[in-house]
């Protein structure tokens, strides 16, 4: 069975027929937002500016990277940054302000990894306007960022930055179902900021550097191309995990591919494997299977796995300039 993305990154029969509902769906969508823009339902905001770092596609753009590394850089300049998030696949019901201690079933695997990389407050909820509130009411926040949300227009926002994975684009052009979209490309237009993932030629894009593996039991950290002399099972259960896949291959790394569904909530089966073989993972799955318990025939086989993090390489102009538009809003 094809996926999803054979179908909306390309041109086929099957979106062809899926355009008249895709046309519905643009024709919602544009006057849902018409109707926040005219004030006929109200948005709400905060006392500080608020930053949306959002697509308009569906997943897979490295939009979490980007947030992290935009909090570092609000932080390095003096700022005390907040992070609001829905929290996807989170057990937990209403507001929940996310500590790096807690499990990633419980407020999502994005979140926990914004906190325990940043240590910025987050809170998580589905609606965002409650959780800006809450997190505003628990800290001493001076500017928020909205992971994702950009289509969430009741929560009121002083700047967007719409991020563009550079390799797959916006697809096929089609919003859905025919496509991946979730607004027409003309929204774009009207964005503060585009920011490319992996376009360095744009005058706002990013790309991400692998730092040293870390083990999920031990700790240790390992240099990265130290497992160029092995073949190693790579596990990636994100937006587009051929990204993954692809970059470790271009660190001169042998692969074999084990892609699952974002947000997956991994067992045990899902990343021990018979052969001994190294297993490196993303961040965001590390934080879901660091609290994994071994099978008792497994052993120890979980000290087989590594945490690969990457980190955020901005470009020149892109912190400066979005530091300017925030000074704009106080």
């Amino acid at each position: 069975m094809k996926s999803l993305d054979h179908y909306w990154y390309s041109q086929n029969p099957i979106a062809w027929i899926l355009l008249p509902l895709s046309w519905l769906f643009c024709a919602v969508v544009i006057l849902r937002r018409f109707i926040y823009v005219r004030g006929w339902l109200a948005s709400h905001g905060v006392t500080v500016p608020v930053v949306i770092v959002g697509n308009i596609s569906v997943g897979g753009t490295g939009k979490t990277p980007l947030i992290i590394g935009l909090c570092e850089y609000l932080m390095q300049q003096g700022f005390n940054p907040g992070v609001v998030s829905r929290g996807y696949g989170a057990s937990i019901s209403g507001e929940y302000s996310v500590t790096a201690n807690d499990d990633a079933t419980s407020c999502g695997d994005e979140p926990l990894l914004i906190r325990q990389r940043t240590g910025c407050p987050v809170v998580i909820g589905r609606d965002r306007v409650a959780a800006a509130k809450k997190l505003m009411a628990e800290n001493d926040c001076d500017v928020v960022l909205s992971d994702d949300g950009m289509q969430h227009y009741r929560l009121r926002r002083d700047i967007e930055i719409a991020v563009v994975d550079a390799e797959r684009k916006l697809g096929n052009g089609f919003c859905l179902p025919a496509g991946p979209l979730r607004e027409t490309e003309s929204r774009l237009g009207s964005v503060d900021m585009v920011v490319h993932h992996g376009n360095r030629e744009a005058e706002y894009h990013f790309s991400l550097e692998f730092e040293d593996t870390v083990n999920l039991v031990t700790g240790e950290r390992r240099p990265l191309k130290s497992f160029s002399t092995v073949t190693v099972h790579a596990v990636a259960g994100i937006g587009y995990p051929q990204r993954f896949f692809n970059q470790l291959r271009y660190q001169g790394l042998q692969v074999i591919e084990h892609a699952f569904p974002d947000h997956h909530v991994f067992s045990v089966d899902d990343i021990i494997f018979t052969d001994g073989l190294p297993v490196l993972m993303t961040e965001k799955d590390a934080v879901k299977c660091a609290r994994l318990q071994p099978l008792p025939s497994s052993g120890s086989a979980l000290e087989n796995c590594w945490s690969v993090p990457v980190n955020a390489d901005l470009s020149d102009r892109l912190g400066p300039d979005l530091l300017e538009l925030i000074k704009q809003c106080q």
